[in-house]
């Protein structure tokens, strides 16, 4: 009876973590990720207004694009490596058109491995 009792609370605690993990694990919006991208990158690039709001409308874009492509992941179809590579591409070519060479080198070497990491232990 205790064998029997053990085994039901393990998979009733195992059933609430998985369902927990889900919630906890539930992706930002992209409003949500801009946002944060936008106030990490102003505050260590110090950006003026016009530039916040170049940044902002370069990742909206970026993400919304992003979004596409891992919806076409999970709905089976698998993009090419160049399509991701073009979407980062595309992002960095706008990125230049307002930020200065400091501000760039900053974001490419500091910021963006940060965001990277990121993405990947969510994505594991």
């Amino acid at each position: 009876m205790t064998i029997k009792t053990g085994l039901l609370s393990i998979l009733m605690f195992t059933t609430f973590i998985i369902v927990n993990g889900q919630v906890i694990i539930q992706r930002r919006t992209i409003e949500e990720r801009t946002k944060r991208v936008v106030d990490t990158i102003t505050t260590l690039l110090k950006l003026d207004l016009t530039q916040q709001t170049h940044a902002q409308t370069t990742f909206i874009e970026y993400y919304r694009e992003s979004d596409k492509l891992r919806e076409a992941v999970q709905a089976g179809t698998l993009p090419e490596k160049a399509q991701f590579e073009k979407l980062t591409t595309d992002r960095d070519e706008k990125l230049k058109k307002f930020l200065n060479a400091e501000q760039l080198r900053k974001f490419k070497e500091e910021i963006e491995p940060v965001i990277s990491n990121r993405k990947r232990s969510i994505i594991n």
